[in-house]
């Protein structure tokens, strides 16, 4: 049966992203197949192999298939006899990999449903965050998240989860319970928590969570009250949740912002354009262009929610749209950007979902920054360089709460920027010279 595709244009870096954009119907085989073949390949293997060489045909970024002969490509898939799906879905991997290009890239049914979760910013379950515990090795609970099943029932910090629906959680890796955790909205799941000796089977029943994707707070810097605004990816909720973040912000009398991209690799087109809008009034964010030298520029809409003065912290981990967001602000003078080089991803891929409920990511355009910078390979210079000891980071990491204090070395040259006498004015920084800690 011919499926409509979900098409999700998207930017990030190392493995996958998601935008939702249009919805397209695939095509199924095209033209040169005979009605009997076409008939045949219908019910075989060879459908998901063909949807995905259509769909690399039809709309990868290079026209020349990395001077691959894409139609011969095409003619030794479908000579094959695949006897199972995982078969085609080697030999299509195998396709894709004569393109040179990590980010087209297969997805079982199973990683395009993670992908689909992680763009989406939602997933079905009761709301916690999970880790073993170092020294103990118990399933522990870090937090519930707000609103959730989880929340509303009480859970808390430090609270151990021995079984999951009776089985035991000892030896279980943080992905395996939280996949038992997880399942459809509306049906329940028993925990047996053990508290301060105390041990409690509590009952949830799962519904839609919103992870959260923005953490904020207001700190006094000295003389200055700063909203520090942690962005870990752009999902679906990554706009409205940011909204959000500025207002309440600004309704505490901040009077400059820490935006923290540092370790976020990206996510949604649409999410960093409608938050690049947020903190800037004017300007290009982003231009596109693709395989037929199309281009495509983005711009502001004058919708600022503010023209405080803005730092933005980076890192080499922060990656394709934390690199738009990063890039628009510093070509317009918006924002300082203090930390290290960025991660240096230029593409736009589209993600579709295939007739089995498998999906393929493809690249489809090349952006470049307001300035018309290809960031390719070398990703943005910071304002400020701030590079990390080992001992630095691992003090960061083994105490997260450290981050965005005083304790942060980047975070703390970024407060040292924005009480820079000249940086605070309405109009926002300009970028600072070079430094380094």
């Amino acid at each position: 049966m011919n499926r409509t595709s979900k098409r999700f244009p998207f930017l990030q870096a190392a493995l996958f992203g998601g935008a939702v954009a249009t919805t397209v119907t695939l095509t199924l085989f095209g033209p040169g197949l005979s009605r009997s073949v076409r008939a045949a390949l219908q019910d075989s293997p060879k459908t998901v192999v063909d949807e995905a060489w259509q769909i690399v045909n039809r709309e990868y970024v290079d026209g020349t298939f990395n001077q691959v002969d894409w139609q011969a490509v095409r003619q030794s898939l479908l000579s094959k006899n695949y006897t199972t799906r995982e078969q085609a879905y080697v030999a299509l991997k195998a396709a894709l990999e004569k393109l040179g290009d990590p980010y087209t890239r297969f997805m079982d049914p199973k990683q395009y449903e993670a992908l689909s979760n992680q763009t989406a910013g939602e997933l079905s379950g009761v709301g916690i965050r999970l880790e073993v515990d170092g020294k103990s090795k118990i399933l522990t609970v870090v937090e519930p998240i707000d609103n959730s099943p989880a929340a509303k029932a009480g859970i808390k910090p430090g609270d151990q989860i021995l079984a999951i629906d009776g089985k035991p959680t000892f030896g279980l890796s943080v992905e395996d319970a939280s996949n038992l955790i997880r399942g459809e909205v509306g049906t329940k799941v028993t925990l047996r928590i053990m508290r301060s000796g105390e041990d409690i089977n509590q009952i949830l029943m799962r519904e839609r969570i919103e992870l959260p994707t923005v953490r904020y707070s207001l700190n006094q810097e000295g003389n200055v009250r700063v909203g520090y605004i942690r962005l870990s990816e752009f999902s679906s909720h990554a706009a409205e949740q940011m909204q959000r973040a500025i207002q309440n912000l600004k309704s505490q009398n901040a009077e400059a912002f820490v935006l923290d991209l540092r370790g976020n690799p990206g996510g949604l087109l649409q999410a960093s354009v409608e938050i690049t809008r947020m903190w800037l009034e004017t300007g290009t964010i982003v231009r596109t262009v693709d395989r037929r030298g199309n281009n495509e520029e983005i711009s502001t809409n004058r919708t600022a929610l503010t023209d405080l003065p803005l730092a933005i912290l980076v890192d080499g981990n922060s990656a394709s749209s934390s690199e738009i967001l990063t890039g628009a602000l510093k070509d317009n003078n918006r924002a300082a950007v203090v930390g290290t080089q960025t991660f240096g991803k230029a593409l736009v891929q589209s993600v579709h979902e295939l007739s089995d409920g498998s999906g393929l990511a493809v690249t489809i355009a090349h952006y470049y920054t307001p300035n018309g910078t290809d960031i390719s390979h070398k990703g943005i210079a910071p304002d400020v360089k701030v590079e990390l000891t080992e001992a630095q980071r691992q003090t960061l990491s083994t105490n997260p709460k450290l981050i965005g204090t005083k304790e942060d070395p980047q975070y703390a040259q970024a407060i040292s920027v924005l009480e820079q006498p000249a940086v605070l004015k309405p109009s926002g920084p300009k970028p600072a010279k070079s430094a380094s800690n």
